[in-house]
């Protein structure tokens, strides 16, 4: 289990496959801002924390107090079932 902010930083980059640059631009900061939390440079601002939260479904919880999973469930989840019924209307109306 991650001991500090910046391993969780780091862990959330990591099962992502992002660059700290890719984790930079998915939540409106520089690499230079990721690689500072993570080496502990500095602390992540009240921001930082709710982007990363809202943009990469971070459970705040696992964030903050270590409880639950590191990730809610996806975005994609709760849409899937909608996209699937537009594209079964899309193949009824081609006939297939």
């Amino acid at each position: 289990m991650p001991k500090n902010i910046g391993e969780k930083f780091k862990k959330i980059r990591k099962k992502l496959g992002l660059t700290q640059e890719e984790l930079g631009r998915a939540v409106g900061v520089s690499k230079q801002a990721i690689s500072n939390v993570e080496s502990l440079h500095s602390n992540p601002s009240i921001p930082l924390l709710g982007k990363l939260i809202e943009n990469l479904n971070v459970n705040s919880n696992w964030l903050i107090a270590d409880i639950g999973d590191m990730f809610l469930k996806p975005k994609f989840d709760d849409v899937k079932d909608e996209l699937m019924k537009e594209v079964e209307e899309m193949l009824k109306k081609r006939g297939l």
